[in-house]
């Protein structure tokens, strides 16, 4: 049950969306889904780059073709980059609470992203730039990439792991860091489905990207053929869409069953038969006469596309349905802290400090009793305490009550030699005239 005594219920932010929710949601599904397509190519590539060029110390060609897509990475990665804004902000305006709440239990992994994600960026670029002057060092050269790769499969695991987490409020007060989250039900399943999709995207980037009339293949390669690319990414694309439909399967299997309903059990089955279609004809392709090779590539594009627009539809109804609930708690404290807010700014409480007047000050006894109450910490009728002695105020106002009463309202400050004083606005005019009566009325 969510609705439990260990789930924590926050306040909202009390303030309107800057757009209609539904239009925010679309906006989320739409970015996310453009931005994931360039993570994968990134995190695909590199994995098809270190491959390919462990491969290459056999085989020259191979290492020419890790040197091809490793030109691709930087390309992707800046995209990622730039795509990635839209849906972090729509995520964070949605679901502001969850998202924030989720970094900050999975603490220092969140905060260490940004220098991994920056190292990771870095060795990309050394890796692509190096790549004739570590021509004799291979080992060298490909040690820089399987550190980038290493990075980049840890960083991912980081956010699907904030991801999974922001979804289960009611685990946020056993949560105790990033490893105790990491083995909440379901990040596992949903990292290696992910890891899946990054091998199966780049497998038919290859295959478009090697297609390209202007690309010259015959000039690039010694041995491999445009053919023998294509089969390269048909054979990349075959093993990540079947990672995908493993991992998949485990991925529904393992679904916390609070967000689960008929719509995303129907969404996430489509997607499935979807994945299936797209990788029948990616194994046809792959097992076809060089002439037919290109005969499904369509069909399989147009499969994984409508996939990723199903699949992501389904993450979101699947969001929306586990954290509903706890959407409703938090709104309804969220009301009831509006409605005691605005009976504590119509009712305010006054303080009812008694003034101890001492009869022996005559007329400025008040007076008197209200300095002592806020000015005397400060001041001392001969001595400097944090402010001027009194007398020293009575030689500055001697003859100007109306003066030294609007200083007291809103003072400035004079000298560098003592503290800004606070204003006292706080006070009744009647009370700041009382103040300045009995100060002037001390004999220098």
């Amino acid at each position: 049950m969510l609705i439990q005594i260990n789930t924590p219920v926050p306040k909202d932010i009390p303030l309107d969306l800057p757009l209609p929710e539904w239009l925010l949601v679309i906006l989320l599904i739409v970015s996310f889904l453009l931005h994931i397509i360039f993570v994968n190519l990134m995190i695909g590539g590199s994995i098809v780059t270190l491959w390919a060029q462990i491969k290459g110390l056999k085989n020259k060609d191979y290492d020419t073709f890790a040197h091809e897509i490793a030109k691709t990475i930087t390309v992707n990665k800046s995209l990622a980059v730039v795509l990635g804004v839209a849906p972090l902000l729509s995520i964070n305006v949605l679901y502001t609470i969850y998202f924030y709440s989720a970094n900050a239990l999975t603490g220092f992994a969140w905060i260490m992203i940004i220098p991994l994600v920056t190292t990771a960026f870095l060795l990309t670029y050394l890796h692509k730039y190096s790549w004739s002057n570590l021509e004799n060092n291979k080992s060298i050269h490909i040690a820089i990439m399987a550190i980038a790769v290493a990075i980049f499969l840890f960083i991912p695991l980081i956010f699907l792991t904030n991801v999974n987490l922001m979804m289960f409020p009611e685990k946020w007060g056993t949560v105790q860091g990033f490893l105790s989250a990491l083995i909440l039900p379901n990040v596992f399943p949903r990292y290696f489905e992910f890891l899946g999709a990054c091998v199966a995207v780049t497998g038919i980037f290859i295959v478009w990207y090697n297609n390209r009339k202007p690309y010259p293949i015959e000039e690039i390669y010694t041995s491999f053929s445009r053919y023998d690319i294509k089969k390269i990414g048909y054979s990349i694309a075959t093993i990540g869409l079947s990672l995908q439909i493993l991992f998949g399967i485990v991925v529904l299997l393992t679904l916390p069953t609070k967000g689960i309903s008929y719509s995303v059990i129907g969404a996430m089955t489509l997607a499935g038969i979807l994945l299936a279609i797209a990788l029948w004809f990616s194994y046809k392709s792959l097992v076809s006469e060089q002439e037919k090779i290109d005969l499904h590539f369509n069909k399989i594009l147009l499969s994984i596309t409508v996939f990723m627009v199903v699949y992501g539809g389904s993450r979101q109804i699947y969001r929306h349905n586990s954290l509903e609930k706890h959407q409703k708690l938090v709104a309804a404290h969220t009301k009831e802290f509006q409605k005691l807010s605005a009976e504590a700014r119509e009712n305010p409480v006054e303080e009812s400090s008694e003034l101890e007047i001492d009869p022996s000050f005559g007329d400025v006894a008040r007076g008197a009793a209200i300095f002592k109450q806020n000015c005397a910490a400060c001041h001392k009728q001969n001595e400097k305490l944090v402010g001027p002695p009194m007398t020293e105020m009575v030689s500055i106002y001697a003859n100007n009550i109306e003066g030294l009463k609007q200083w007291i309202k809103a003072p400035g400050k004079k000298r560098p030699d003592y503290p800004q004083m606070p204003s006292f606005s706080q006070l009744s005019d009647e009370d700041r005239y009382e103040i300045a009566k009995y100060i002037l009325s001390i004999n220098k």
